[in-house]
């Protein structure tokens, strides 16, 4: 029996009557495999989040679910681009290795997802909202429509992708742009502070909707019995986040409750990273990551598991740490402008080291074309009398070849300590550890660049701004 109910009144969300009585297992078994709600916004910097520190943006029902659960501080996606985020975060495997590392690009043929694994252990798998992946063999959600929660007599995974706070963004309401406190990589000017009052306006009706489906669940009488993550994706489509291996763009937010399990009002500093979800899905569920056929060879011991690992244990507090690096990886390759530019990077607890191949190019994306978007013509404008503002939009446009940046002191990676020698050690240490990464990966750099794909969208031909 499957469907889905409208939480539009109490009685009918109360209705539920989420049955747990399954042909083939025990009554108490069965009830240790806890239903999955899967909230995943768009587009959203981790620090645009209350609990996350944010003076400015108002996030109450995230901030309930962080007080109620554990925080991550640091867990990260491997690339800041919408497609390959989903794609890893579904899959278990990193974009080279999944094929899905160009925007708008689709996961080898035979790939295998967390609708699969999950299914393997009697779940029903449902998605509602944004897709943005493909082939559809991989990803064979059941969708969800409406609002409600889904009715069916197995346990459930709900994967709610929210496509807030993705650009465009809707007129202000709630915030005053004259007040808010801009970060220090952006230059600070009426337009940049309208389009970050539009921003978090959307911030808000994401959060609203949050709220909705905590209450959707505890009236349901499912609240005790499902595992709840949030997670921001990638950071916001402001300059310097989202299409960049800095952490305001692949750092996220993410937050897991799971009443009983996971200590409420904990956080963690745990390494994690996207390709590590699925993992610890399954393990959850009651299956065993390590017996799971991904579809695709190439994962680290040599055979066709997932690239990252369960942290259940994380979780449940029996392990404080996790990975000793977290990776990422960007193309510009079917972001429409700018044409190749790869981007790596590698980072421990503290420090990032970033490789840019093809650093002599101009950097640009379709942020930067003619009436995308009014900052950057407002940028390019303020650039051209303020010399701060043209160091910011130089910032911007021309990288070095290699980076490297303290993040617990230099937060917004502003100061490249690449050459400083009390440093050397731990660059290097970092740079071998990329190096064995991408072999691992079998991610060859500028080459695989240039073999992927350049997906064509409205944007092309369009001018950029200079």
């Amino acid at each position: 029996m499957k469907g889905f109910i409208q939480p539009t009144t109490f009685m009918l969300v109360i209705s539920l009557g989420i049955s747990f009585g399954r042909q083939g297992i025990a009554e108490d078994e069965f009830c240790e495999r806890p239903n999955i709600l899967l909230i995943l916004a768009d587009d959203l910097s981790w620090f645009d989040i209350g609990c996350y520190g944010s003076k400015d943006v108002r996030t109450p029902h995230i901030d309930q679910l962080s007080r109620e659960g554990m925080r991550f501080d640091l867990a990260f996606t491997a690339t800041a681009m919408c497609a390959p985020t989903r794609q890893q975060l579904y899959t278990g495997m990193f974009p080279a290795r999944n094929g899905a590392m160009s925007n708008h690009s689709k996961v080898e043929a035979g790939t295998k997802s967390l609708v699969h694994h999950l299914g393997e252990l009697g779940y029903e798998v449902f998605l509602r909202g944004k897709t943005h992946f493909g082939p559809e063999a991989s990803f064979p959600f059941e969708r969800v429509k409406g609002k409600g929660l889904p009715k069916t007599t197995e346990p459930f995974c709900l994967v709610e992708a929210s496509s807030k706070p993705h650009n465009p963004w809707p007129e202000v309401e709630g915030y005053d742009p004259a007040t808010l406190t801009l970060p220090p990589y952006l230059i600070d000017n009426e337009e940049t502070r309208i389009a970050m009052a539009r921003y978090f306006t959307e911030i808000s009706q994401l959060d609203g909707r949050v709220g909705e489906l905590l209450k959707g669940l505890e009236a349901s009488g499912q609240k005790d019995n499902t595992v709840v993550i949030f997670t921001s994706e990638q950071g916001s489509a402001f300059f310097g986040g989202k299409w960049t291996c800095y952490d305001r763009g692949l750092k996220t937010g993410f937050i897991v409750r799971w009443p009983g399990r996971v200590e409420a009002g904990s956080w963690s500093n745990a390494l994690i990273q996207y390709v590590d979800v699925v993992p610890t899905l399954v393990e959850l569920a009651g299956g065993d990551p390590a017996t799971i056929d991904t579809g695709r060879r190439g994962a680290p011991d040599g055979g066709r598991g997932f690239d990252g690992r369960s942290f259940l244990s994380v979780l449940t507090g029996e392990a404080q740490s996790h990975h000793d690096y977290v990776y990422g990886v960007h193309t510009m390759q079917g972001a429409w402008v700018g044409g190749p530019y790869p981007i790596r990077s590698v980072r421990d607890d503290r420090y990032k080291y970033i490789w840019n191949p093809m650093y002599e190019k101009r950097f640009s994306n379709f942020l930067m074309v003619e009436d995308k978007l009014n900052c950057w013509v407002s940028w390019v404008r303020d650039a051209k009398e303020d010399p701060h503002a043209a160091a910011v939009l130089n910032r911007w446009v021309q990288r070095p070849e290699f980076e490297f940046y303290d993040t617990r002191k230099d937060p917004y990676e502003l100061s490249n300590l690449i050459d400083d020698p009390l440093h050397a050690e731990r660059i290097a240490e970092l740079k071998k550890a990329l190096s064995s990464w991408m072999d691992q990966q079998q991610d060859k750099g500028i080459e695989t660049e240039l073999r992927n794909k350049a997906y064509e969208g409205p944007w092309v031909g369009r001018k950029v701004i200079e």
